[in-house]
């Protein structure tokens, strides 16, 4: 069976199906629609979305490249699995990449940053930790996403913020699972967006520091006991 729900089709504007459909395929993976290991073909995509293969494939290998999916040879694609050793990793590569934004020439950043940036910054972490509070996974997810995305644009390099939003999708990718087994789901998840973005309004780097340590802590406390 195809991934995705019926409607899917109607949301494809062919002036960019390539992108949509990876979209949509992420977005479905992410809330763990498409569970690790997975498999599916070109031709059930395309059947489901109503699109011919070529943009479908496309999209199938753009996703290969953010470390989503993996090409099983003459068979078709699946759902990449990441193992807990895998999140702790990609737990410290974030790490490395915000030290790395928070350096010395962060000051200077928030400083040259046009106050509507941080309005929307601040935005973007009231509705994720109200998300976080409720246990709303699924718009946590994305609030989340955006909240980091233009939290590294800040430092005005696009490979900075790519590399970083990648890496989150495929921690998100990991943790969604385990934390759709949480019987108080909204006990478990994270909600320090808003006083972080209230340390970077005020400039206070050390602060900010600490919550994305207290935030890592939470992080790999998640898989503690899952292997």
């Amino acid at each position: 069976m195809a991934p995705g729900s019926d409607s899917s089709s109607s949301v494809i504007r062919r002036s960019t199906l390539r992108e949509q459909i990876a979209d949509a395929l992420r977005d479905e993976i992410l809330a763990g629609r498409l569970p690790s290991g997975h498999p599916f073909t070109v031709k059930e995509i395309a059947d489901q979305y109503g699109v011919s293969a070529t943009p479908v494939r496309e999209a199938l290998l753009d996703l290969c490249a953010q470390g989503l999916l993996d090409v099983e040879q003459h068979r078709g694609f699946k759902v990449h699995a990441f193992t807990t050793d895998d999140f702790r990793a990609m737990v410290e590569a974030r790490t490395l990449i915000i030290e790395g934004i928070f350096r010395s020439d962060a000051e200077r950043a928030l400083l040259a940053t046009p106050a509507e940036v941080l309005i929307s910054i601040r935005r973007r972490a009231e509705e994720a930790e109200r998300a976080a509070r409720a246990g709303d996974l699924d718009v946590l997810i994305g609030y989340d996403l955006r909240f980091w995305r233009e939290l590294s644009g800040i430092v005005r390099n696009p490979y900075i913020s790519d590399f970083l939003d990648r890496i989150r999708v495929q921690t998100w990718m990991f943790a969604v699972p385990l934390l759709r087994r949480e019987p108080r789901l909204k006990d478990r998840l994270w909600h320090g967006h808003s006083e972080l973005a209230d340390a970077l309004l005020r400039h206070d780097l050390p602060d900010a520091q600490r919550l994305i340590a207290e935030y890592n802590e939470h992080s790999l406390a998640l898989v503690g006991t899952a292997g």
